[in-house]
């Protein structure tokens, strides 16, 4: 199939309540403008040096999503257009972001990353670190930043309980934290290989790539 035909298929069949991020990183401009022309409006990417030269030459309606690992000295250049921030594992870089966001007069969304797999290769914090840093005094002086969610990544495997169960997980740190904090209303969990599965564990924004896209293009 062509991506605008995976796009429609997705669009179709996805539940109305659940986000699809087309995830573009190392495609080429011609393959989201064609996502696009089938009526994809939210992208993510895991560079921000790629994701901000696509930002430039793309349409101006697009929602970008940073999916990756944030390092602070670079979130200035999303700063100005970045429409959400899935992997905020840390306060440091919630600062950074509250102090970039500042600087444009916008209020950035951010997802708390919480680390649900068992690969130490996966970043993100503690279910007790996120109540700590939500319930904190500096938190609550960060008035540039919103967040609205968590995300979460699961273990590469094909054990399908053991991911499973690492969706239960995220689906309950979200249960618990959202009725204290009632500006949670999203879940990022899934991707091409298990989107279903973390739609059936309460997701509400799925990551998909490969299935849309076709094989990543690493060539350097």
């Amino acid at each position: 199939m062509s991506i605008t035909e995976k796009i429609k298929e997705l669009h179709d069949t996805l539940p109305e309540d659940v986000t699809l991020v087309a995830v573009s990183k190392t495609k080429p401009i011609a393959d989201l403008q064609e996502a696009y022309d089938a009526g994809q409006r939210v992208f993510g990417e895991n560079k921000i040096q790629e994701m901000t030269e696509k930002w430039e030459v793309l349409p101006k309606d697009i929602s970008w999503h940073m999916i990756g690992h944030v390092q602070r000295n670079k979130v200035k250049y999303m700063a100005e257009f970045v429409d959400l921030i899935h992997g905020v594992d840390n306060f440091k870089l919630l600062k950074e972001i509250n102090k970039q966001a500042k600087k444009y007069d916008r209020t950035i969304k951010c997802l708390l990353q919480i680390k649900i797999a068992e690969e130490d290769s996966k970043f993100g914090m503690s279910a007790e670190d996120a109540t700590t840093l939500l319930a904190s005094a500096e938190f609550t002086q960060l008035e540039n930043i919103s967040i609205v969610g968590l995300m979460g990544m699961a273990t590469f495997t094909d054990d399908a309980m053991q991911v499973q169960k690492e969706f239960k997980h995220l689906k309950t740190t979200f249960n618990n934290l959202q009725p204290t904090h009632t500006s949670l209303e999203i879940i990022s969990m899934g991707m091409s290989g298990d989107y279903e599965l973390a739609i059936a564990e309460g997701s509400t924004m799925v990551r998909i790539g490969s299935s849309i896209f076709g094989a990543r293009n690493y060539t350097n």
